[in-house]
């Protein structure tokens, strides 16, 4: 198993590093981002001074046809710089100064960004996102139940779904994380996701998550419209050529991955 150095050797940096103490395996943080960012509000309460609707961000609340409260939602209607850390309590937001939001972006709650950070045209966030500083997430990227760390970009046509990309990443335009594996018809019709397994030192592990993205180490450059499989972890100073399809296992840092087989740690299939 790859220790947590050769992921995330800038984890020390990153303001919720604690997200990651005690865990056997460092795809249990996607699991936790709920239950941490619930209690990271309630700290951040006790310092930063809930804030009302800026000008220029409308938030809209999604109701069923009983008229109940199914989401709220904040749009972006025109370009907003965050001059003073944003937060609304009571939709569980927190946007960092010198954040700048660009028009439509679209942000759903609960959500944790960063200073400095450019949320740019057409961003999508569907919630369960927490997002360090200094980042990128550009123009009709989707990111949801992830953890997004420092000086890291996606600027374009991503999409980011239950994974952690280490600092000073760069994922290229059309970047895929796909994060749900095939099912058969018979698991469709009964609503039935099996969790995903990985192989780790000979020996199967099932990961206990029904949805798992990707873990991308620190400093990790992934070409355009390369797709990662369900379940792929790859170390620090890694390259992914574009237009790759990554399968799903572990692959050790400095690694150049060009192939579907090349730079593996566990090519059986599970």
């Amino acid at each position: 198993m790859l220790k947590i150095e050769d992921i995330f050797e800038h984890l020390p940096d990153f303001k919720h590093k604690s997200i990651f103490e005690g865990l056997n395996y460092h795809w249990e943080a996607i699991g936790r981002i709920n239950k941490y960012m619930k209690d990271w509000f309630k700290e951040i309460e006790k310092t930063v001074q809930p804030k009302m609707i800026i000008e220029g961000i409308t938030l809209q609340e999604v109701r069923d046809e009983k008229d109940n409260l199914i989401d709220k939602v904040l749009y972006v209607g025109r370009e907003v710089k965050i001059r003073s850390d944003l937060f609304l309590k009571e939709m569980g937001i927190f946007i960092g100064s010198g954040t700048v939001l660009e028009p439509t972006a679209v942000i759903k709650s609960p959500i944790i960004i960063g200073n400095d950070c450019e949320i740019r045209q057409g961003a999508y966030f569907r919630g369960n996102v927490i997002v360090g500083d200094k980042s990128v997430i550009g123009h009709t990227t989707e990111i949801k139940n992830s953890i997004f760390m420092n000086h890291s970009e996606a600027g374009h046509f991503a999409y980011i779904g239950d994974s952690i990309v280490g600092s000073y990443v760069n994922l290229g335009a059309g970047t895929k994380l796909a994060n749900l594996q095939f099912r058969t018809p018979e698991e469709k019709k009964s609503g039935k996701i099996n969790t995903i397994k990985i192989q780790v030192e000979e020996k199967a592990v099932d990961t206990g998550i029904k949805k798992f993205g990707a873990i991308i180490g620190d400093y990790v450059e992934i070409g355009c419209n390369a797709v990662t499989s369900p379940g792929v972890v790859i170390g620090k100073n890694t390259w992914v050529y574009p237009n790759l399809t990554v399968r799903k296992g572990l692959y050790p840092p400095n690694s150049v991955i060009k192939s579907n087989v090349e730079n593996m740690t566990n090519p059986k299939k599970i």
